[in-house]
């Protein structure tokens, strides 16, 4: 090779290894290695008294395909997302694995989820390995974030019990969807568009003391995982003036 070209090659071949590095950190699409325990109960579902505030929904939602989980809660933000998490041991485990929920906030040993019953079982390769799987109780696995699809859900919310009305509204969001993660929620008078920016009270569970009169306009604020771009997205429906503790109002839209 001739001496002017060596230099050349070795500038390309660093700008090549560069950009593999950089792709690798970036990688949207690639599993984190870990591990993961399940919390047995009767029913095999996740538990309705999850730090996300989700209630009986949260014991439901996926059809029970619902973790806890620990660096991942994030504060509350992390509720609602959903993970693709699969075991690595291939003489028990399917490629596909399972897609849970965050619901709760929690850990075991050296673990990031603790996934219902229902959802560990579900990463054995057939039902009769289910046991198997079940028997180690902790298990190394891989995950990764993936959209939350729910087809015929819109994003929708409930007012929590603790709401007083006028003087005190909190609620929470279900259904979140795509692969977006809910970072701030304004309230607005739908009259003036005059707006409040809520607190997160914990989990998925937004406040507000002295919340705007008449009906009421929610404009959540969406990051986008892979890119981190943020839209503000305004629901179709409103909430009534008349809200009450415990009402369900649908928002009349869906994210991708």
């Amino acid at each position: 090779m001739s001496l002017y070209l060596q230099p050349l090659v070795l500038l390309v071949s660093c700008l090549l290894l560069k950009q593999t590095l950089i792709d690798g950190a970036t990688c949207q699409d690639c599993f984190t290695h870990s591990r993961a325990a399940y919390y047995p109960n009767s029913d095999e579902r996740g538990t309705e008294a999850g730090a996300c505030g989700f209630g009986s929904f949260g014991a439901t939602i996926n059809g029970g395909d619902v973790s806890t989980a620990s660096v991942l809660y994030r504060d509350g933000v992390g509720c609602g997302a959903c993970y693709q998490v699969r075991c690595t041991d291939s003489k028990y485990c399917s490629d596909k694995g399972a897609t849970v929920v965050i619901t709760d906030s929690g850990s075991g040993p050296n673990t990031d989820f603790i996934l219902s019953r229902r959802a560990f079982a579900k990463m054995a390769q057939a039902t009769d390995l289910a046991a198997s799987i079940l028997a180690l109780g902790v298990v190394d696995i891989e995950y990764r974030r993936v959209p939350c699809s729910y087809p015929s859900k819109n994003i929708t919310f409930k007012i929590d019990e603790n709401s007083n009305y006028p003087h005190y509204l909190a609620f929470v969001i279900w259904y979140q969807q795509g692969k977006k993660d809910i970072t701030a929620v304004q309230l607005c008078e739908t009259a003036n568009l005059r707006c409040k920016l809520l607190d997160r009270g914990h989990g998925a569970v937004w406040t507000v003391v002295t919340p705007p009169s008449g009906p009421l306009s929610i404009r959540m604020l969406l990051s986008d995982v892979d890119d981190g771009e943020e839209t503000w997205v305004v629901p179709v429906n409103n909430i009534p003036q008349d809200w009450k503790a415990g009402d369900i109002y649908d928002s009349g839209i869906q994210v991708e």
